[in-house]
């Protein structure tokens, strides 16, 4: 008896030593990391970050820094929910891995057999673009992501549908060009063979499963108590607070709100072949195959200084891979308004890193990912946030002297404007971007996107540049770097018929214009009516129904009239036509012009 007792003390004593030991290396492993994050927001004016870092299957390092709300001074802390942005793709397509498993689809199978409301510019891309295609970002196209961002979408269908329109800039599977439209149709390929949204479908089989319990798919995670707000850095130093982005359309490529612990969970997944607490969340065989190199991404040559990057990136399935200091890493960021985060691992080294921020367009979780890398793979220190605030500084000071060599070439009467503000109202539209609407405010022209208001002050001829407007304030501060410039393109009578923009496509994107009615009544439209001579041809005005004032011409079609000015009417069916009645003192209609593009053909009005 004592024997045994003497082994359990001995036994318990060894495993108390043991852990003594690992909690002593532990804590000469994270020695100054904590200052070392702290410096990073500094540098960064980020409002908060939250940090978890797995190792194996267990969480060994959480904590939150900075503020959730920068305001209130309320902290972060690693339950603190942010928006992941683009690690969400992960997702999506790990939901389609689990199909593939359970025999609803595979990679090579052309998609439009999934979807056939999915169709591409093309035949040959219609025939042959596959899953893979998509999840690998190499279907010729390149990202439309004003389309989604900038113009907005009432629903998933409505995005699908903009898809056909847009142009292809390389072959398929020439070049791999990120693309968020071909994630977010993954999303409805999974819905369309499950019969569940794809929001369902991420909860019950991937949250769920892991125990994600405080992750969601849309806003309505940050009704959560500890939810941060979103921030931006205005002039490099200004903390400013941001409104929330809905994008439950592009949801699938974007849309999942997390925090640090429930994605270490995620992390932990991967670094397991698929499983957590011994479950198989997802198939082994998918997982190898996800963090493998389906597409190579754009050549890199390693950073200088470090010598040990050893191969190029390339793109998996969801996941960016590359060579991290001699060591395979996989990793994706994610960026949307307010909010940047990092969700990285590497499986050779059973290591995982999730840094989650709020604050946009951010460098802190890359900087952050990185500096912990080092210290977890036991690199040699790299000093990254001084090296990339040193580039910054570099490139703004070269932008500085650049635009002081420059000299502006100017043209005379390139400052007027041409033509009345009112020429340019109207609803412009494009089939893969979407409308926006050009109305005058106080003597000025402003462009209403979806939510979003925009000042565009004059350029040069009928060139305008774009200035956001504050939400808040309604400010507009021209002094800052504007954003896409409009240019509106006439006919030849005159007219403008469209406005052309760069949004980051091969070709500037064509808006067709469609002058905005003008409400006139029953009694008003009636002065219109009768039948004029055009030198021997007669036309006739008469009225359809209460309100639609119609134009007849012999052998062709009645063309619907749409008033856009005093007196002056567009037709409906054909672009660049318009009539313009003539009215004498007593306020009687005595005439008409139609304005064609090949002429101004001119009629009495017969009594």
């Amino acid at each position: 008896m004592k024997k045994v007792s003497l082994y359990l003390s001995l036994l318990l004593a060894t495993l108390y030593a043991s852990a003594q030991t690992n909690d002593k290396q532990q804590q000469q492993r994270f020695a100054g990391i904590d200052k070392m994050v702290e410096k990073v927001l500094s540098d960064w004016h980020a409002a908060g970050v939250a940090i978890a870092i797995v190792e194996k299957d267990k969480i060994i390092y959480a904590k939150g820094f900075g503020y959730r709300d920068y305001e209130k001074k309320l902290p972060v802390t690693p339950n603190t929910i942010f928006a992941i942005g683009s690690c969400s793709k992960a997702f999506t397509s790990g939901l389609l891995g689990i199909l593939r498993q359970e025999g609803k689809l595979d990679f090579e199978t052309p998609v439009r057999q999934y979807l056939p409301e999915l169709v591409f510019n093309n035949d040959d891309m219609n025939a042959h673009v596959t899953l893979r295609d998509m999840m690998s970002h190499r279907t010729g196209l390149s990202r439309y992501d004003l389309s989604w961002y900038l113009f907005g979408a009432g629903s998933r269908d409505s995005l699908l549908y903009r898809i056909r329109y847009m142009v292809p800039n390389e072959q398929l599977r020439y070049k791999w060009q990120y693309n968020n439209f071909m994630f977010m149709a993954q999303g409805v390929v999974a819905e369309k063979l499950t019969g569940k949204s794809w929001e369902e479908n991420i909860k019950t089989r991937i949250f769920d499963s892991l125990g994600m319990s405080n992750s969601t798919t849309s806003l309505a995670g940050f009704k959560a108590g500890d939810a941060a707000f979103g921030y931006s850095v205005i002039k490099d130093s200004v903390i400013k607070k941001r409104p929330y982005k809905d994008i439950t359309a592009i949801g699938p490529a974007g849309s999942i709100n997390s925090n640090v612990n429930d994605m270490a969970k995620w992390v932990i997944a991967w670094i397991n072949g698929g499983k957590f607490n011994r479950k198989q969340v997802l198939p082994a065989s998918y997982v190898s195959e996800a963090i493998s190199s389906q597409m190579p991404m754009p050549a890199s040559l390693p950073v200088k200084g470090l010598p040990d990057d050893i191969f190029g990136d390339a793109y998996g399935l969801g996941w960016m891979l590359s060579s991290y200091r001699g060591h395979y890493q996989v990793e994706h960021g994610g960026n949307i308004d307010g909010f940047s985060a990092n969700t990285c691992f590497f499986p050779s080294d059973s290591i995982g890193i999730v840094v989650l921020t709020n604050q946009d367009g951010s460098p802190v979780p890359g900087l952050i990912r990185n500096l912990l890398s080092d210290r977890l793979l036991g690199a040699k220190y790299y000093a990254w946030s001084d090296t990339a605030l040193k580039r910054r500084n570099d490139m703004r000071a070269k932008q500085k002297d650049v635009k002081k060599d420059t000299t502006e070439v100017t043209v005379k009467g390139a400052e007027v404007i041409r033509k009345d503000l009112k020429d340019y109202a109207g609803t412009y539209a494009s089939n893969a971007f979407g409308k926006f609407e050009i109305v005058i405010k106080n003597d000025s022209l402003f462009a209403l996107i979806e939510s979003d208001n925009a000042y565009l002050k004059h350029d040069r001829f009928d060139i305008f540049q774009t200035y956001s407007v504050d939400k808040e304030t309604a400010q507009i501060d021209t002094t800052e770097v504007g954003g896409t410039k409009v240019k509106f393109n006439t006919d030849l009578n005159g007219d403008i018929t469209n406005a052309e923009l760069e949004l980051g496509v091969k070709d500037p994107v064509i808006f067709a214009r469609t002058a905005r009615p003008i409400p006139l009544t029953k009694e008003t439209l009636q002065k219109y009516i009768g039948v004029y001579d055009f030198g021997g041809m007669e036309g006739t005005i008469h009225l359809k129904g209460e309100d639609q004032l119609m134009f007849d011409v012999p052998g062709q079609m009645d063309f619907t009239l749409v008033p856009v000015e005093k007196d002056k009417f567009a037709l409906k069916e054909v672009r660049g036509f318009t009539v313009e009645f003539s009215v004498n003192d007593k306020g009687e209609v005595v005439g008409m012009t139609s304005v064609q593009p090949n002429g101004r053909y001119k009629a009495n009005k017969k009594k």
